[in-house]
């Protein structure tokens, strides 16, 4: 393939694996260089749309190192992150305050965190360890387009949704206009991968961004999708002329 971490089909998993363990160290990092910090206003509109409160409770899913999982938990959330990469959670733990303890829910067979700690677990988020109907808020940042069958992805959020929960999923976007476009990808493949290279020792790491976006639907598909699962009140918010993107919908 034209990139090291990319394999469509049953090498995916591996791959992407793989990836994030060579770049978790310096993840964060990456992320304010390449996006110039603006991730953390796309997240925090993420968190705004989520509307996390005390007695909700909260999945995020393909957590990583625990953005978008201890926000919600600093809004008073239940919170679990699930990744499928130990070196990520590692990162997302060395983050998170000291718990102030735990407490059961029978709904579901793991402990639930009291706010603010999340409860971060290791596990695929194309088959998530939880029964259906588990939560108010299930959210995916970066997550989506890294699965081998992003679909399944949807659709087990979507399972484990509470009826008249929130669906969120923010991801790279593909902009409309082609002279935007090509901009924008022109970036990816030219200056994010330097950025990869000197401050992470691999270009190949963050070529991937481009090579998975090129093969996955972005925020069009997702929308599509969402509709498909029957999904209300279905919304997609833009950034940057749809550099950013976040789909939004809930389970009725």
């Amino acid at each position: 393939m034209s990139n090291l971490f990319y394999e469509p089909g049953g090498q995916r998993a591996a791959r992407v694996q793989a990836l994030f363990a060579r770049v978790a160290a310096r993840y964060d990092l990456l992320n304010d260089l390449q996006s110039a910090g603006l991730h953390r206003y796309w997240k925090g509109r993420l968190l705004r749309l989520a509307d996390p409160q005390p007695g909700k409770r909260a999945l995020d899913v393909c957590c990583g190192t625990g953005d978008l999982a201890l926000g919600m938990a600093r809004r008073g959330a239940e919170v679990v992150g699930l990744d499928f990469s130990p070196e990520m959670l590692e990162v997302a733990r060395r983050r998170t305050p000291p718990p102030t303890g735990r407490r059961s829910d029978p709904a579901t067979p793991l402990p639930l965190p009291a706010s603010p700690t999340p409860l971060f677990l290791q596990g695929d988020a194309q088959h998530l360890p939880f029964p259906d109907n588990s939560f108010d808020i299930v959210t995916i940042g970066y997550g989506l387009r890294n699965l081998a069958d992003w679909q399944a992805g949807l659709r087990e959020m979507r399972r484990v949704a509470r009826p008249g929960g929130r669906l969120l999923a923010l991801d790279f976007g593909k902009p409309e206009n082609p002279l935007w476009r090509a901009i924008y990808f022109g970036y990816l493949k030219a200056c994010v991968p330097l950025l990869g290279l000197l401050f992470c020792g691999s270009a190949s790491a963050y070529a991937y961004i481009l090579e998975s976006l090129k093969h996955y639907p972005a925020q069009r598909g997702v929308m599509a999708h969402m509709r498909e699962l029957d999904l209300a009140r279905v919304q997609t918010l833009e950034f940057l002329g749809g550099v950013m993107s976040i789909n939004c919908g809930v389970k009725r």
